[in-house]
């Protein structure tokens, strides 16, 4: 899909909403965020049919809205080998927001843990070998979420449990139940 709300709970009640949209960067540089009532409404108007409930995330807050946008690395990202560093998380494979590079960052610092633990005293031995296992695996998610974007583009909401489905089946390699 190419737009969501998500909003998160913080405490005092306050409710913090992010909104993600897939536009060009002219589409963006065309917002005034300098009047704020103008850029929240042009935001949601993107969601034209949604529920009131949801459009007023955007319409209704105590904030401005902040225009935050994202990047991500080339998949199959990676670099000559530097003696003594390496990089792990974001850094080393930025992902889209989608959860997968928080959980990639996650086995980054695990899996280097045990490298470094594997190779006292040959730090090098262990930054290779961390590497050498990182770089396919980020370039493995980095690949199949851009397969899931493409699985889900131009889909209507009705359709998105049965790409859910048969996204999980074809990464998965799991057969199709006729």
């Amino acid at each position: 899909m190419d737009k969501g709300i998500h909003a998160h709970r913080e405490s005092g009640d306050t409710l913090h909403t992010y909104v993600s949209l897939s536009r060009p960067p002219e589409w963006f540089a065309a917002i005034d965020f300098t009047d704020p009532a103008a850029a929240a409404a042009r935001i949601a108007a993107e969601f034209d049919g949604w529920a009131p409930e949801l459009t007023a995330l955007i319409t209704d807050g105590d904030t401005e809205p902040v225009l935050r946008p994202q990047y991500t690395l080339p998949i199959g990202h990676r670099w000559a080998r530097v003696p003594g560093v390496t990089l792990i998380g974001d850094a080393a494979h930025l992902m889209p927001a989608n959860g997968e590079g928080a959980n990639l960052a996650m086995l980054d610092g695990a899996e280097l843990a045990v490298a470094l633990a594997a190779h006292p005293g040959d730090a090098e031995a262990a930054l290779t070998e961390y590497e050498q296992a990182m770089f396919p695996r980020s370039a493995k998610v980095g690949a199949e979420g851009k397969r899931f974007d493409e699985l889900l583009a131009g889909v209507g909401e009705d359709d998105v449990p049965r790409i859910l489905i048969d996204a999980f089946r074809e990464f998965t390699g799991a057969a199709r139940e006729s």
